[in-house]
């Protein structure tokens, strides 16, 4: 009673603005934003870039060509800078050897705050900036993505694997077409969604899936405005959408499936634990795991797939490797029979590894993001910079990944670029001293014989700008059939 009371309340005065009250409102608002764009640079901070417009700052020209936009402004003020984006003051420290300041300050520059604020506004989860235990039993689930129990889960990836492979590509006696996209997708969303969570048992759990994975997609599209402090009444329906999946995460839904993966039922223990059995934010904090879950993975196949089909040279190299590691351990090749690698067979793919990597390198513009506690002086060898409380500090690897002088040709796909005298590449230079950090991207074969149909070049669109791997701007069209 009292929430519609408030609710009806906020309506009337709103209704009763009127013009002057409306125009109040507009130049107060017009006054805040005026005010934050007043922020002048301190001594001893960092050069401080607000661009033109309030509150927005630079972010006009960081979506429109982020890589260009960051080496542009490092030309001009140094390796370490301040911006104003979207509300925020985020100094970024593009110098590859000065990422430690951010990545070991713990105590100074806190992940746990920023985090925190941002499942609050993605996942609508409010509860883990009140409850330092909950949060802290949530991060001990972790280990069940680890040693046995990673094995365990890998087991059960490879058969939903096969179940969802198996069907399509036997019913495919010619060549099938496909986009790309869609196509990485629906493989990615369904095997990922069923080794984490199971199948549903009292529906068709296709249509389940499908639906789920469309509507997923569809939030996802939004991510960066919703992490944002835009409010989520002004993106459409996706809150509609957000508020859909996350009822499909709700306790009396989980009952109804089966196959419950270790790292899911022990999360869904600490959630029972702390929330009551009805409480939706269970299925919110079930939704944001998802989301880490495929959100970098759907793009990251399609870029794999991609390039390595765009590079016939690149695909008979991983092929091969692939044929010679089933030869090893007595498997057969072609379909109907059945694959199986373990964890440490699929480290030892080099070459596939390598394209994948370099697949990441050229796709990823995610970030590692940090909120400054106190006010604080970053010390390094190219000297001292001042950050403020409240402000975000971020390291930006694109720069790192499109370097030059640490990567020959940047601009090109090279699948043997993480390989040296047939074992893996790690070490890579810049200023004649060995990097820590050369691949910052975010923290299997088959049995079928694809090829691209439009030979098209396809570029990122920028729509999940800081947050991971980009969506790709447009897609291909592909072929493929069960090879002989």
């Amino acid at each position: 009673m009292a929430g519609e009371v408030s609710a009806a309340t906020g309506r009337f005065s709103l209704e009763r603005l009127g013009l002057p009250g409306l125009a109040l409102a507009a130049a107060l608002l017009l006054l805040a934003l005026c005010l934050l764009v007043r922020r002048t640079r301190r001594p001893g901070e960092p050069p401080l870039i607000k661009g033109w417009l309030p509150y927005l700052g630079v972010v006009l020209n960081l979506r429109k060509d982020p890589l260009r936009f960051m080496k542009t402004l490092q030309k001009q003020h140094g390796d370490t800078f301040t911006v104003l984006l979207g509300g925020k003051y985020i100094t970024f420290i593009l110098d590859p050897f000065q990422y430690q300041l951010v990545i070991k300050n713990h105590k100074q520059l806190s992940f746990r705050v920023f985090s925190n604020k941002l499942l609050e506004k993605a996942f609508s989860i409010s509860q883990l900036q009140k409850n330092h235990d909950m949060n802290d039993e949530l991060h001990l689930c972790y280990q069940f993505l680890q040693g046995k129990s990673l094995d365990i889960l890998l087991e059960s990836m490879m058969q939903n694997l096969k179940q969802v492979f198996e069907p399509q590509l036997l019913k495919t006696t010619s060549w099938d077409m496909a986009q790309l996209y869609p196509f990485c997708s629906s493989i990615i969303f369904e095997i990922t969604f069923t080794t984490i969570y199971g199948k549903v048992i009292v529906c068709d759990n296709n249509k389940f899936i499908s639906e789920l994975r469309d509507d997923f997609l569809k939030f996802d599209d939004k991510f960066a405005y919703l992490v944002s402090n835009i409010p989520i009444e002004l993106l459409g329906n996706v809150k509609s959408i957000r508020e859909k999946i996350i009822k499909c995460f709700s306790s009396e839904k989980l009952a109804k499936m089966q196959g419950w993966s270790e790292v899911f039922q022990s999360r869904q223990d600490v959630l029972e634990k702390y929330y009551v059995h009805e409480d939706l934010e269970i299925g919110a904090h079930h939704l944001g795991f998802l989301w880490a879950s495929v959100a970098n993975t759907i793009p990251t196949m399609f870029w794999a797939m991609y390039y390595l089909l765009r590079h016939p040279e690149a695909m008979a190299a991983v092929r091969d490797e692939i044929d010679r590691l089933l030869q090893s351990t007595g498997q057969k090749k072609g379909s109907g029979f059945p694959i199986h690698l373990t964890r440490e067979q699929l480290d030892s793919l080099i070459c596939l590894e390598s394209s994948i990597f370099e697949a990441l390198r050229l796709s990823s513009y995610s970030t590692t993001i940090r909120f400054v506690e106190e006010d604080l002086t970053l010390s390094s060898e190219t000297g001292d910079y001042c950050v403020r409380k409240g402000d975000l500090v971020a390291i930006f690897p694109p720069i790192l990944h499109g370097d030059p002088e640490i990567f020959e040709a940047p601009e090109e796909f090279r699948y043997d670029r993480f390989i040296e005298d047939g074992k893996k590449k790690t070490t890579f230079f810049k200023r004649g001293k060995k990097l820590k950090c050369y691949l910052m991207p975010f923290g299997t074969g088959t049995s079928k014989c694809p090829e691209i149909i439009d030979d098209k070049p396809i570029g990122l669109n920028y729509s999940r700008l800081l947050f991971g791997i980009q969506y790709p701007d447009s897609d291909v069209l592909f072929r493929y059939k069960v090879k002989s």
